[in-house]
């Protein structure tokens, strides 16, 4: 007889947390609309109110009629995050599709490039879309860069069993404060201080209030998909330059790291080991590039930041970026990989993962040539690590190779340079956004379908995903 891992049941609690998130992202994605009638643009406003009432009518039917269905386990809260994720891609692409005529692929394909913090764009020409998508595709990347599941049950679900594993299904595990709702609610208004600071900074700089709040939604959140199509590179202004890395930087940063600041006076930062390989990272890195490519040190810089913090951000251009040398761009594809801290907007790898695992590699090493019934035990940040995160943190990377090679091995199967077609696939798969421009709205279907899904188990860092399709396996098996 064999085990029904997911049963009715199991979908109805899914539905019922789906439920929040569906309403909740009803009713901000009309933000734009307010957007669309200061500049007139009221042709948009039906765009946004269809797709938004049908998300927040059956999140509300969901929640209302399977309200008896509460009791989550972890698995629910993976598979209301794969699902949470995809709907608010959907909800997205519906509102492009309808507003700009443009087919639902390339659509999907853009906003789940704005939810993921991916950045990458298929629009040749950014700069004359209405202003209301502008600005819709700079608040995914601000809610996604926080979380989409992480933001509506901070906001919408009581403290209790349910937070907690819903927050650990998008792949979140350090808290703030001892309750995982008030950990939600915290980083949020740390979310939201910086938020506000950057547009500040940004306005005294010298930018519109548009392209301020733009900026700024898009440099905190690791997103990097710009309302200019020559993304940073348009304003042509090192302060401006100076304040988005600097944006990117705290978005890379954990939010613990930031909450600490004030009772460390500021050595939470400076002591933080994720932090402190990431600055090493940053000017090694430098130093390296600055003397294989002869071009203006703030440009190389900002790529490199860009780079690790998995932003995508640029101030050199795609067809630019291609000309640096091998060497160069293998460097950025490494900073790719590695990614920011965990606990922070940015994706990749995570900078605990590989501390980790070179401290598993060391530890083994150690074991090896010591004396006989020694028993050696490692730290991190002064954090004793046991075989189980050694495990977890290697089985993981493990698997991201495996999706990475798959992309890989499509994209030189449809004739790309394999070069070429390995730094972008890095880029999307991490979640960064630098590109060396292959990847246009010319590709193949097929290809752009495995793109926008190497977007979503990099972010959702390809655990829940998978739960989703053994789960999907199973209802189909037991219906033979």
């Amino acid at each position: 007889m064999k085990r029904k891992y997911i049963t009715k049941a199991d979908m109805l609690i899914v539905l019922h947390y789906i439920g929040y998130i569906m309403q909740g992202l009803g009713v901000v994605l009309l933000a734009p609309i307010l957007v669309a009638l200061i500049y007139r643009e009221y042709i948009n406003v039906a765009a946004f109110l269809i797709p938004c009432f049908i998300s927040f009518a059956l999140g509300t039917i969901f929640t209302k009629k399977l309200k008896h269905y509460q009791k989550l386990r972890l698995k629910h809260g993976m598979l209301i995050s794969s699902f949470a994720w995809l709907w608010a891609s959907l909800i997205g692409a519906a509102i492009m599709a309808i507003s700009l005529d443009i087919h639902f692929v390339d659509a999907l394909f853009e906003n789940m490039s704005a939810w993921t913090g991916s950045g990458m764009t298929f629009f040749v020409n950014v700069e004359i879309l209405p202003r209301s998508i502008l600005f819709l595709r700079s608040l995914e990347q601000w809610i996604g860069g926080l979380g989409i599941v992480i933001i509506f049950i901070g906001i919408l679900i009581r403290a209790g069993t349910a937070a907690s594993r819903l927050y650990k299904s998008e792949a979140r595990e350090e808290k703030i404060k001892p309750n995982i709702t008030n950990t939600l609610r915290k980083a949020l208004e740390i979310y939201l201080i910086y938020t506000a600071a950057g547009i500040l900074l940004f306005i005294l700089a010298g930018l519109p209030i548009f392209d301020a709040i733009n900026l700024t939604f898009t440099s905190i959140s690791t997103g990097g998909m710009s309302i200019k199509n020559a993304n940073v590179g348009f304003y042509q202004d090192s302060l401006v330059y100076i304040i988005t890395m600097v944006l990117m930087i705290l978005g890379a940063t954990s939010f613990s790291v930031h909450y600490n600041i004030v009772k460390t006076k500021g050595k939470s930062v400076y002591r933080d080991v994720q932090f402190q390989l990431m600055i090493v990272l940053i000017a090694i890195a430098s130093v390296f590039i600055l003397v294989t490519n002869k071009m203006v040190p703030i440009e190389e810089l900002f790529t490199i930041v860009s780079a690790i913090t998995t932003t995508g951000a640029n101030v050199v251009p795609p067809y630019e970026l291609a000309t640096w040398s091998g060497s160069s761009l293998i460097i950025l594809m490494v900073l790719m990989l590695i990614g920011g801290s965990s606990g922070s907007t940015s994706g990749g790898l995570k900078l605990i993962r590989i501390f980790t695992v070179m401290k598993g590699m060391n530890l083994t090493v150690t074991n090896l040539v010591s004396p006989e019934g020694r028993v050696v035990s490692t730290r991190i940040g002064g954090k004793k690590i046991n075989e189980r995160e050694i495990k977890e943190a290697s089985a993981y990377i493990s698997i991201f190779f495996i999706f990475l090679m798959f992309g890989w091995i499509v994209m030189t199967l449809y004739g790309y340079d394999p070069f070429t077609a390995l730094f972008d696939i890095i880029s999307l798969q991490t979640n960064n956004g630098l590109s060396t421009g292959i990847v246009f709205g010319g590709l193949p279907i097929p290809v752009k379908l495995i793109l926008i899904f190497l977007m979503w188990i990099g972010r959702l860092e390809i655990i829940p995903v998978l739960v989703l399709f053994r789960t999907i396996g199973g209802l189909i098996t037991s219906k033979r």
